[in-house]
C-alpha cells in the first residue's frame, strides 16, 4: 500500500519533532554527566589525595631533630603550642637536637637565651644561624676582601670578630653584604648599588627569605632587600647563604653528628626547611604554625613527608626509641579502680 506523499510543511513539523527530542535527549545526557562529575568531585574530596603528605604525626622517633625557630617553636617571642612539651619529650628520649634559623638578627648566644626564656633547653653550640657560616665563607671565597654591608649591627660585628675589614665606601668594597635590615633605606641602596655598579664588588647575602613571620603578619626580610639590590645593580648574588644552602647543610650535618636516615627536619617554609631536609637526606615535616599555609601547600611543587599543624603533633602517642618504633620504657601498669566501702 502506497501513502500519499507527505507535505513540505508536514516534513517540516516532522523534522522539528525530531530535533525537539534530540535536544532533550541531550540536555539529559548533559545533566547526567554533571551529576556523574559532582559524585566524583564528592568522593574524591573524601578520598586522601596520594599525592599530599600524610596529614599526621610521624609514627616514630628519629635519633635526631632539626628544628627551625621562627613560626617553628615560637612566634614573635613567645612559645608556641605544644612546642616546650615536644622538646623536652625529644630530650628525655635521648635525641639530639640542632637549632636552625635563617634570621641573622641575634647571635647563636642569644637564642639560645631566648629559648632559655621560653622554657625550652638550648645549648650556644646547638644553634646555627646564617652568621655561624657567613665568616667562613667569605674568608675562603674572597681572602682579604673588604665588605659593604647592608645590614644591621650585628653582621658587622661578627665580621669584624672574624678579622674581615668593613666599610661603608663603595669603592674600597670588594663585596656587598646583604641581609635582615629593619633599618634599609636609600642611602644604603645606593652605597651597594655604586659598590657593585661601578666598582664591581660581588654580593652575598646572608639568606634568601622574603619575609619573617610576625604575629601581625611579617616582615620584609633578606630576599626583599637582596631584590631591590639586584634589580638596581642588574646583578645575581654570588651566594645566599642560609637554608636551604650548602654552606649550612654542612654546618647542620657535622653538629648534629647523626645518620641522615635517622634525623628529621621541622620547620614552617617548603622552599628552605623541607627543600634543605631534602638536600640533606633526612625525613621532612612541616608544620602549618608559621609561614605555610594549607592552600600554599597545595600549590606547591614542594611535598614534605610529614604535615602537622604544630609542634604538639610532632611526636608519636607512646614514647618510642630514636630510630625505632620500639616503646622506650614499658607501659605503666594500668591503676586499679579505687572504691570507697560501702
Amino acid at each position: 500500500m502506497r501513502f500519499p506523499p507527505t507535505s513540505r510543511s508536514g516534513r517540516r513539523a516532522g523534522q522539528s519533532r525530531e530535533a525537539e527530542a534530540r535536544t532533550a535527549e541531550a540536555r539529559t545526557a548533559e545533566a547526567r554527566t554533571a551529576e556523574a562529575r559532582t559524585a566524583e568531585a564528592r568522593t574524591d574530596e573524601s578520598r586522601p589525595d596520594e599525592a599530599s603528605p600524610a596529614c599526621a604525626r610521624p609514627p616514630r622517633l628519629f635519633s635526631g631533630y632539626v628544628l627551625d625557630l621562627d613560626g617553628t617553636v615560637y612566634l614573635g617571642g613567645e612559645a608556641l603550642p605544644g612546642s616546650v612539651e615536644t622538646l623536652a619529650r625529644i630530650r628525655a628520649a635521648g635525641a639530639r637536637v640542632v637549632f636552625l634559623t635563617n634570621n641573622p638578627l641575634r647571635s647563636a648566644a642569644s637564642y639560645a637565651e631566648l629559648l632559655r626564656g621560653i622554657g625550652v633547653q638550648a645549648a650556644d653550640h646547638e644553634i646555627v644561624t646564617p652568621l655561624s657560616v657567613l665568616p667562613g665563607y667569605l674568608s675562603q671565597r674572597y681572602p682579604g676582601a673588604v665588605a659593604l654591608t647592608v645590614a644591621e649591627p650585628l653582621v658587622d660585628q661578627t665580621l669584624a670578630a672574624a678579622g674581615i675589614a668593613v666599610t661603608t665606601e663603595p669603592s674600597l668594597a670588594d663585596v656587598v653584604v646583604v641581609s635582615f635590615d629593619r633599618t634599609f633605606d636609600y642611602t644604603k641602596l645606593l652605597r651597594a648599588f655604586r659598590a657593585v655598579r661601578k666598582h664591581g664588588a660581588a654580593i652575598v647575602a646572608t639568606n634568601p627569605d622574603p619575609f619573617c613571620p610576625t604575629p601581625d603578619g611579617g616582615l620584609p626580610d633578606c630576599g626583599a632587600i637582596l631584590a631591590a639590590v639586584e634589580t638596581a645593580t642588574g646583578t645575581r648574588a654570588s651566594a645566599v647563604l642560609g637554608k636551604p644552602g650548602p654552606e649550612m647543610a654542612a654546618e647542620v650535618r657535622a653538629r648534629l653528628g647523626v645518620p641522615s636516615a635517622d634525623a628529621a627536619m621541622v620547620g614552617d617554609r617548603l622552599l628552605t626547611d623541607v627543600a634543605m631536609s631534602r638536600a640533606l637526606g633526612m625525613t621532612s615535616i612541616l608544620v602549618l604554625s608559621g609561614a605555610t599555609s594549607a592552600g600554599d601547600l597545595a600549590r606547591s611543587d614542594v611535598r614534605p613527608d610529614y604535615l602537622v599543624d604544630g609542634l604538639g603533633d610532632l611526636l608519636p602517642e607512646a614514647d618510642l626509641e630514636p630510630g625505632s618504633g620500639r616503646p622506650s620504657r614499658p607501659p605503666p601498669a594500668r591503676p586499679q579502680a579505687h572504691r570507697s566501702p560501702p
